[in-house]
Order: structure tokens, then C-alpha cells, then sequence
């Protein structure tokens, strides 16, 4: 696609920019040495515990399931509950293969889990965050096959499944007698590379209009799921390489703000992934140098047009995670290959932070580096108390521990932003009331008590509210953050404070469900609380 030289030439002069040399920051904390199987999907769920899985076509784990139980011949778990409060984790039973698959969370809490490979293909499992549970099947929940597709939330509590292998479509959970089948979605044909596909895990986000950004290979439209109708077609990504599986980079829509504004403005941010031909070149030996640039692009415009950034590294199969401060951390992946078996190479060691806020040329910071290679299936999701935890990589059709490049991977360890450091703590607010686990309301006035130790700044508070994410293959589904602006801020003692804030307005900005709230001052996140907004 052609593009006006003024815009090419603005393209042009930002890719030549060299982002400036930052301390780095961050530490690492190593939080179990075997938690016993690859944490290949992560979702943290609203009882502070993580549910991760693998696939059950592997061989067996290094985590038997309790009381001699056996699936089949195999008598070893492929998913495990680890609780963040207690560093603990726990076997769990699933009865077919969830490799590959997705998922989101329902308002009500539970994990809606769907597809898989084989015999899991067409299942839905749900796993409810109660003490002892263990995940439900239902074997035929899906009208089609679903493997590499991509599952988001709806304003209305349903979730949409779209994509996957060799499927140009998508559907609904829950079904009802006019959504008990699959809706063609052409765009998907139209951005399917022969032979290396491109266009699966297509990355998705809910607009602010309450139609669907759907971003697959090196291009995007805005979707209409309801009249199954594209409202607007985005200009294809500038040098047009794939971002999406096998080329994978990542995506996140960006921080929401200015929610009370008439019109709210929207931007997404795509980062990594592998050039034109990467995959196939890859499977014979040859591995390309990842790609190095990130692009923006504000999807609410008008005339919408990518702006591209350059990365400090070459980065493909790294996950990008919403901070709690605005943010957003690129970790784990390549700087050489492509997703698949064995086809990545030069891991990137050294997280990166992304200030959306800065000016173009200076928005990334480099961190400090971990010691443990995250390639192809590794996870990263954000925790309740600011920190990132990290999983996974197994690039292996097996599990593999020995005589390979890249072992398969079970250790789990958690990134703490510098946000973390103890030399912030007397500008960390800690939230005082309302008590976690509170319900609130869209559009209504919200008061947060909380108490600061140092001086605090009144015109340097937020408050932001955070999705957490279903993680896999360099995506984290239904990942969303707002900031609700603070609107009054004062004492009510000694170190204690209210801010008021106004809750979003509709499930377009926020569909109903939990969210982990912080209160932030001078970039300095509180831990989170969950609230549920209904």
C-alpha cells in the first residue's frame, strides 16, 4: 500500500532514531525451582491464584496428580493452580488436550477455557476460583475447531472466539438458539499467508465504540461483530512483515484515558515479531534477525496511520504486560527465528519498559537482564502487587532436559519492576478502603481512602484499573487498563487520603467482571485491590 512521502519520510526519520541509553532497572526473583510442568497459558484469577497449563500430549510431567489418579495411561498433571500468597502450587486435571487453545474470564470470575488440539479441539473447560476445584468439561461446547485461535470478553458477559487453524470464522460462548454456530470472517482468509499462515492468534480489542479492533499478519480491521459487518479497514503495518503466529510479536491497547471526554481516543501498540518468509526460513536452518520495531497506531482516528519505533533489540515470541503505572513491560523471546519447534534462537534476555507518554525517541527503558531463556511458549502475566510473573518455554515437542539448546523450562519467577524498589516506600500508597473483593457500578462516583507515609503530591495521583490477562503465544487476551483521572483529591488525618474518582461509563470501556485497582502516586503503584464492576 502506498502512502503519501511526507507520512513515509515521518516513518522514516522515527526508524532512524536511536533510543537513548537508560539505567537499567528491575530485579528478578526466582519463585520455584519445578513447579512441574512448561507454564505455557497463565490467567491469574481473583483469588490471588494463577491457573497454568501445558498439553497433555507431551509425555509425562514432573507433577503427579493426587491420589494415584490417572488420565488415560498418564498419571501426571498438565495444569497446576500456584498460589501467588504462599509460593505454593497445586496438581490439577484436565481431560483433553488444551495445546494451543485460549481463553478469557467471565464476569462471574470463572476461566471459560476453549479449544485445544485432538481430542480437545471442541471443548470448553471452566475452572471456578474456589478452595479445592478443579477443572469441568464440556465435550462438544464448540460449534467448530479451535487451535491458535484468540478469545475475548463482550460488554454483554459473552465471550467471542475467533480464528484458529484452518478456521476463517469465529463464534460465541455461551451459545443461544442464534449463535449456536460459526460466522465467516473473510478477513482471515484474506490475511493468510500460503505455507506459514501469519494469521493465527490474531490480536484483539475491544474499541471504546464497542466494535472489535482485530489485528492478523500485518493489518487490521475494526469489526462489527454484532451485524458481522467490518466498519473500517487500517493501513497495512509500514515494510509489511507479519507481526501474528508464526512471526509472532505482541500487542497491547494501550492505556484508556479521559474517560469522562465525548470522545475517548484508543491506540495500539504492536511490537516484534519476524520478517517476510522468517518461518520457512527457519525450518530449514536459516534464522532471521527478528524485527526491531514497534507500531502505534490511535485506531479511534479518523484517517488512522502507524507511526513505527525502534526497539533497543530485535525481539520475536516476547509478551507485553500492562503495568499498573501506565506502562507496558516487553519480556521474554528471540532475537532470531520464528515461533514453532526449535525455531528461535538468541534469546532476549533484558525486559523492556514502554512509556507511552514520553516523546517519540525516548519512550524505551531497558532492564536488568534475567538468567533463564523465555522462547517459545512462555508466559508473563501481572500480579496483584505490581509484579510480573514469568513461565514457561518449551521449544520442544517433548519435554526435553538434556542435549538440547533450550531446556524445556520449569522454573517460575517473578519481575519487579523498579516501581518495586525500597527506596519508593515513602511514596507508595497503600489502599485503605474499599476492601478488596468490593462490587462497584459503571458511572458512579468511587472514593479511595488510602494512606501515603511521605509527602504526597495531590496533582500526582491516579487511580488505574487493570484486566488481567489470558496469556499465551506472546499475547495476553482481555488485557486492559483505564485510568480514572482523579477528581479530588484531600487529607482526612495524619498520611491519609481520599481521592475520588468517577467508575467507567459502560462496558465498552470496561465489560463487567474483576479488575485489579491501584492507586498510583508519582508513578509509584499501591498494590492492587479487586473490584468487580457490573
Amino acid at each position: 500500500m502506498k502512502h503519501p512521502t511526507l507520512i513515509l519520510s515521518t516513518f522514516l526519520l522515527l526508524l532512524s532514531i536511536s533510543p537513548p541509553a537508560h539505567a537499567a532497572g528491575g530485579k528478578w526473583q526466582l519463585l520455584q525451582q519445578n513447579i512441574g510442568i512448561s507454564a505455557m497459558h497463565m490467567q491469574l484469577l481473583h483469588n490471588d491464584r494463577v491457573v497454568l497449563f501445558d498439553r497433555t500430549d507431551f509425555g509425562k510431567s514432573n507433577l503427579s496428580l493426587p491420589d494415584g489418579k490417572c488420565v488415560g495411561n498418564d498419571c501426571t498433571a498438565h495444569s497446576a493452580e500456584y498460589d501467588v500468597t504462599t509460593n505454593t502450587f497445586r496438581p490439577l486435571t484436565v481431560l483433553s488436550d488444551v495445546w494451543c487453545s485460549s481463553g478469557s474470564v467471565a464476569p462471574d470470575g470463572r476461566l471459560i477455557q476453549t479449544g485445544g488440539f485432538t481430542n480437545g479441539e471442541r471443548r470448553v473447560r471452566i475452572f471456578e476460583p474456589c478452595t479445592g476445584c478443579d477443572w469441568k468439561e464440556i465435550e462438544n461446547g464448540l460449534a467448530a475447531r479451535r487451535w491458535y485461535a484468540t478469545d475475548h470478553i463482550l460488554p454483554d458477559g459473552r465471550q467471542i472466539i475467533i480464528g484458529g487453524r484452518r478456521q476463517f470464522n469465529y463464534e460465541f460462548y455461551p451459545k443461544s438458539a442464534s449463535t449456536n454456530k460459526v460466522f465467516s470472517l473473510p478477513f482471515l482468509v484474506q490475511t493468510n499467508d500460503p505455507d506459514a499462515e501469519n494469521n493465527l492468534y490474531p490480536f484483539v480489542f475491544l474499541n471504546v465504540d464497542g466494535n472489535l479492533f482485530i489485528f492478523a499478519n500485518n493489518r487490521a480491521i475494526l469489526f462489527d461483530y454484532v451485524k458481522n459487518n467490518v466498519v473500517k479497514t487500517y493501513p497495512q503495518i509500514p515494510g509489511g512483515d507479519p507481526r501474528s503466529y508464526p512471526s509472532t510479536g505482541s500487542a497491547v491497547l494501550l492505556p484508556l484515558k479521559n474517560l469522562k471526554a465525548r470522545s475517548i481516543e484508543a491506540e495500539v501498540l504492536v511490537c516484534g515479531g519476524a520478517p517476510t518468509g522468517s518461518y520457512i526460513k527457519a525450518t530449514k536452518g536459516t534464522f532471521t534477525g527478528a524485527l526491531n520495531t514497534c507500531a502505534r497506531i490511535k485506531i479511534t482516528d479518523p484517517n488512522p496511520q502507524w507511526v513505527l519505533e525502534t526497539m533497543p533489540q530485535a525481539r520475536v515470541m516476547g509478551d507485553m504486560t500492562l503495568l499498573p503505572d501506565g506502562t507496558v513491560l516487553l519480556i521474554n523471546g528471540a532475537s532470531n527465528g520464528a515461533a514453532g519447534w526449535e525455531l528461535g534462537r538468541n534469546p532476549v534476555l533484558n525486559p523492556v519498559v514502554y512509556r507511552p507518554d514520553n516523546a517519540a525517541g525516548s519512550r524505551f527503558e531497558q532492564q536488568n537482564p534475567t538468567t533463564i531463556p523465555r522462547m517459545y511458549h512462555s508466559t508473563a502475566v501481572l500480579l496483584r502487587d505490581g509484579r510480573v510473573l514469568v513461565g514457561g518455554s518449551n521449544p520442544h515437542p517433548n519435554y526435553e532436559f538434556t542435549n538440547v539448546l533450550f531446556p524445556t523450562e520449569l522454573r517460575v519467577e517473578a519481575f519487579n519492576p523498579d516501581y518495586l524498589d525500597a527506596k519508593y516506600g515513602n511514596l507508595r500508597p497503600k489502599i485503605v478502603t474499599p476492601k478488596s473483593q468490593a462490587k462497584i457500578n459503571y458511572g458512579k462516583k468511587l472514593t479511595i481512602r488510602f494512606s501515603v507515609t511521605g509527602t504526597l503530591a495531590t496533582n500526582s495521583v491516579s487511580v488505574t484499573m487493570v484486566a488481567p490477562s489470558f496469556t499465551t503465544h506472546s499475547f495476553s487476551m482481555n488485557h486492559r487498563s483505564l485510568v480514572l483521572a482523579s477528581e479530588n483529591v484531600k487529607s482526612v488525618g495524619k498520611s491519609a487520603y481520599e481521592v475520588e474518582v468517577t467508575t467507567p461509563a459502560s462496558g465498552n470501556l470496561a465489560p463487567s467482571g474483576y479488575y485489579l485497582l491501584y492507586v498510583v502516586h508519582q508513578q509509584i503503584p499501591s498494590d492492587g485491590i479487586w473490584v468487580q464492576i457490573m
